[in-house]
């Protein structure tokens, strides 16, 4: 699949298809979000995932698997075929040469081949990094939501928080996908609402949590209030101390 040359190495994407790459991406699991073991993705939903129609990849430096991701297949209104992506990790020394950006890739070009014309994930709206990739570099809108969708989690990254999550929507055909894949700037011209998330929230989940989770229930508030509107995220732009989401009408192209 996919390959990036960097100053210090090659990092190649393909499909994981053995049991040793399926264990290898649990590994690193473990390491990237520190899960308990009862929260880790299995080998065997790796397995499955490849037999009913998911994707399993891996970014590979060499023989070290620098990060992964696992797809499931979905069913959305109408009878709607898309791919669920349930989870994409990095290795913390790789997150700054592209790998998540060059799953992502990998992700729509096998996804384009079959066919597929949708691709969603989940993000905490609080990790403006995450964000600004899913939004600003991907191209993906959000329209939804999801109070504490998967309930209290071991990972420390969550700070003990509800797991509130963005549904992250990549239309991949779109013109405004293939635009921000090509390095421009998705159009902002529309947006008519704000929600700022300060980057301080890091250190606050550590240190204050009590204030960690009133900045966390007030932007739920405002995202759920502007979605209730009609509007969606349509870009995310950032200062030197705060993320702010974008929000204005969205239609479909």
């Amino acid at each position: 699949m996919a390959g990036r040359e960097t100053p210090e190495r090659v990092i190649q994407v393909r499909a994981l298809t053995t049991h040793a790459d399926f264990t290898e991406a649990v590994n690193l699991q473990r390491i990237i979000w520190r899960f308990d073991e009862l929260e880790l993705l299995p080998v065997r939903l790796f397995v499955t995932a490849k037999k009913v129609g998911g994707q399993a990849l891996g970014a590979f430096d060499g023989s070290q698997m620098a990060g992964f991701c696992l797809a499931i297949p979905a069913i959305g209104p109408g009878g709607t075929i898309y791919l669920h992506s349930h989870m994409l990790g990095v290795l913390k020394e790789y997150r700054d040469a592209g790998v998540g950006r060059m799953l992502k890739r990998a992700q729509r070009e096998d996804a384009l081949s079959r066919g597929v014309d949708a691709i969603e994930w989940t993000f905490d709206p609080l990790e403006i990094k995450n964000a600004f990739l899913n939004i600003e570099r991907l191209g993906a809108i959000v329209r939804r939501y999801v109070l504490n969708q998967y309930g209290a989690s071991s990972s420390p990254l969550q700070g003990g928080l509800p797991t509130d999550r963005c549904v992250a929507e990549w239309w991949i055909r779109s013109a405004r996908v293939e635009a921000a894949l090509g390095g421009k700037t998705p159009d902002h011209s529309r947006a008519v609402a704000r929600i700022s998330v300060p980057f301080a929230i890091d250190s606050l989940k550590r240190n204050d949590p009590a204030q960690a989770r009133e900045i966390q229930k007030r932007v739920s508030g405002e995202f759920l209030d502007y979605f209730s509107k009609d509007l969606a995220v349509v870009g995310l732009e950032r200062t030197p101390d705060a993320g702010i989401y974008l929000l204005g009408p969205w239609e479909s192209e």
